[in-house]
């Protein structure tokens, strides 16, 4: 679930390479979610990181998280307590 998840959030990820050659990229929505690479490939495995610490962070913190293409959710249910 969180690969799928991961996956989908990162089809909405938006790359520019910048003056200096390096490429840039965020997912709109995620805010905080952003790297900085010198090639594209170095550039989304950065933010692949970033995006899974972050989620983590989210789901730790119980603060939401967006959902992504496909109606994807993800997040923590309470179970009630034996």
């Amino acid at each position: 679930m969180l690969v799928e998840y991961i996956q989908k959030a990162l089809e909405e990820a938006e790359y520019k390479k910048l003056d200096n050659g390096t490429w840039f990229a965020e997912i709109p929505r995620f805010e905080g979610v952003w790297a900085n690479g010198k090639t594209i490939e170095e550039c989304r495995k950065e933010l692949i990181e970033v995006l899974e610490e972050w989620v983590v962070l989210k789901i730790r913190d119980g603060d939401p998280i967006p959902a992504v293409k496909g109606g994807y959710k993800i997040g923590i249910k309470e179970m009630a307590s034996v």
